[in-house]
């Protein structure tokens, strides 16, 4: 069995309105293995950007229970879950330059990154390997949209995330941006790093491995 660093078990959503609690998602069972690229599928309102933000430490569940490297997490401090999304778990954002500072370079924002986690430095040969050589000293409004959200990813690999995950990571861009952002993915599935993306973009679910499909906020067997 494939080892794994996320688990949901039996994990139920909840949220208030004026006419009463509507449910987000339920009854979910999910476990992420540590590599790979885990995409979430599923039409809008399915439950995906919920199931990410549990996955992200953002939201807490109604119900059931969230585990991280084995241990539960639900119901810990603030402070607590805090230090775990800083030290370990990055969210990209669907628009691009969300992820960004906008008036740094490109090498800027990874040392940023890095620097932010309370490392020294950004490994030099990540430009390189996301397909950005010869960027560092680019303005990030230089970028196409697939070349930011590429920066957006080596970002979160420069602050040492060992969870990555987006949420629609390719429903701003055109064609040519998406496929950069598409070959991403696809390479970083081989890297030791978990990536979870929620998407309901067909050429980006054709890339997971598991796909975690949803309807009405549930998983579908």
């Amino acid at each position: 069995m494939a080892e794994t660093v996320l688990e949901l078990s039996g994990v139920r959503v909840d949220y208030p309105t004026a006419s009463g609690p509507v449910t987000a998602v339920a009854d979910v069972d999910l476990a992420v293995p540590k590599r790979g690229l885990t995409v979430l599928a599923g039409p809008s309102g399915s439950g995906k950007s919920t199931l990410l933000r549990l996955l992200g430490l953002v939201e807490q569940p109604t119900e059931g229970t969230v585990f991280f490297g084995g241990e539960p997490v639900t119901g810990l401090a603030h402070r607590r879950l805090r230090r775990l999304r800083r030290d370990r778990v990055v969210m990209i954002f669907q628009n691009p330059p969300d992820n960004l500072f906008d008036y740094l370079t490109v090498g800027e924002n990874l040392r940023a990154a890095a620097q932010l986690a309370g490392r020294t430095s950004a490994p030099p040969e990540l430009l390189e390997r996301l397909g950005l050589p010869g960027t560092e000293d680019w303005r990030t409004s230089a970028l196409s949209g697939g070349q930011q959200q590429r920066l957006a990813f080596a970002c979160a690999l420069a602050a040492g995330a060992e969870v990555v995950l987006a949420d629609e990571p390719t429903s701003q861009l055109d064609a040519r941006s998406a496929t950069l952002v598409l070959e991403t993915l696809a390479e970083l599935a081989t890297w030791d790093v978990t990536v979870v993306a929620a998407s309901h973009d067909d050429r980006l679910i054709e890339l997971g491995e598991p796909v975690v499909r949803l309807r009405d906020g549930r998983v579908q067997r």
